[in-house]
């Protein structure tokens, strides 16, 4: 397995360019599912999730041609589901990425039917797919949990309906747009998730033909179309991405512009960025992000739904609050067990005490150099982040984690001035 060496105490300085979202792209692709026309997307990551899904279309019979060879904004997908052959999504595939449950929806929209296997991915906590199902009921499926899938039928067809999603869930939200957007009648969604991402999926569809309305909102409307066509899009930046290289910029100190990010997006990362004493500048392409000479200050977070704190930033900024002053507090509220990194933050010097769904970090002036084990995607880049300001050398194992989420991260990092390396397991 590949490891990532880094040797700290180097500021960072230069560009780093933004990716596409992989959140977005991987419901985009799933939408091509939703018609016979290609769709054509551009600015899709090169990432292990990407391929995935990629795998996954083609297993249903989906067409895909890479239609660029360059990297990041430049890399292009057409996808074309005119002659779908399969409508069981297996359990090799699904289990590698929850979001392979997105092909539900699609697939019972269009073809009445779908055999989608229980999904898998990082171990981070339950993640039920419950929320799905129940909203494709009320949809009119009728559908079965056997043997480790769900079975899923609508011979007559979708109809719109009121769903009242239980709780905020971002795939739950994009699986039933997508149905909905075939379905015969009105669908409105209360308690919607409010995700950049659900707004960039809901102007993909529209530009197929479908009639969403209010996406971005808690509050989305769909009237549902005879069939939808072909269109072209572009990903929108990844925000998650770019919050993860500013949160690098805190940690290890110095001063980089990322190309492409958007603060409409990030404002409340950026509040606590700033809080802790980053400096933040907005450009006309991108964010100016710079930690010069103090040492940042403890800051408390709480992760929540889209405009709150992200979960997928929180173990980032507990790299920085781990090198900060003072103490901050770090409440997880929306999954479970997303702490596994404070160990192995703890094996570089941290100081963090977990009580239940919080974590005390008190900041130490120092951390040093370690191995240390990644446990999911998000857990894996802030033990990188923790070796940019460490003392010595860290190195960091089982990194596919990373390769699901982050395209290029080394080569990103070390264009900034970090010095950072891939190890390649031979063999």
């Amino acid at each position: 397995m590949d490891r990532i060496r880094i040797k700290g105490g180097r500021p960072l300085s230069g560009t780093i360019p933004i990716s596409g979202a992989k959140n977005a792209a991987l419901p985009l692709m799933a939408a091509a599912l939703l018609s016979e026309r290609p769709l054509a997307l551009a600015g899709v990551p090169n990432l292990a999730d990407i391929d995935t899904m990629a795998r996954l279309l083609a297993e249903l019979g989906v067409e895909i041609e890479i239609e660029a060879e360059g990297k990041g904004a430049d890399r292009g997908l057409r996808l074309a589901a005119r002659d779908v052959k399969s409508l069981v999504a297996p359990y090799d595939l699904v289990r590698k990425m929850r979001a392979s449950v997105l092909v539900l929806g699609p697939l019972l929209a269009r073809f009445g039917k779908a055999k989608v296997s229980l999904p898998g991915g990082c171990a981070i906590g339950t993640r039920p797919i419950d929320l799905h199902l129940a909203g494709l009921q009320q949809l009119g499926a009728r559908i079965e949990l056997t043997d480790g899938y769900v079975v899923a039928a609508a011979p007559k067809g979708l109809v719109g309906a009121e769903i009242q999603i239980a709780k905020v869930s971002v795939g739950a939200t994009e699986n039933l747009m997508m149905a909905a957007s075939l379905a015969r009648g009105r669908t409105v969604l209360d308690n919607a998730a409010r995700e950049p991402e659900i707004e960039d999926l809901a102007e993909c569809l529209n530009a197929m033909g479908a009639r969403v309305q209010g996406a971005g909102g808690n509050r989305i409307v769909i009237d549902g179309v005879e069939r939808l066509g072909g269109a072209a899009h572009r990903v929108l930046p990844d925000r998650i991405e770019a919050a993860t290289y500013a949160l690098a910029a805190a940690v290890a100190g110095g001063e980089v512009t990322l190309r492409g990010a958007s603060a409409l997006h990030l404002g409340a990362v950026l509040e606590r960025l700033q809080a802790a004493g980053a400096e933040i500048e907005e450009l006309p392409d991108g964010l100016r992000i710079a930690r010069n000479g103090t040492r940042p200050r403890g800051v408390d977070v709480m992760t929540q739904p889209f405009p709150g704190f992200p979960t997928d930033v929180q173990a980032q900024m507990m790299a920085l609050a781990a090198i900060a002053e003072g103490a901050s507090m770090i409440t997880e509220t929306v999954f479970e067990n997303r702490f596994m990194h404070v160990p192995e933050l703890a094996r570089m010097g941290a100081n963090i005490t977990v009580h239940g769904a919080s974590a005390i970090v008190r900041g130490v002036a120092v951390l040093r150099g370690a191995p240390v084990m990644a446990t999911d995607l998000r857990a894996s880049v802030s033990l990188v982040l923790a070796g940019l300001a460490a003392e010595g050398e860290t190195v960091v194992n089982r990194v596919y984690h990373l390769d699901r989420g982050y395209e290029r991260l080394e080569a990103k990092l070390a264009a900034a001035g970090a010095e950072v390396e891939r190890l390649r397991e031979r063999g």
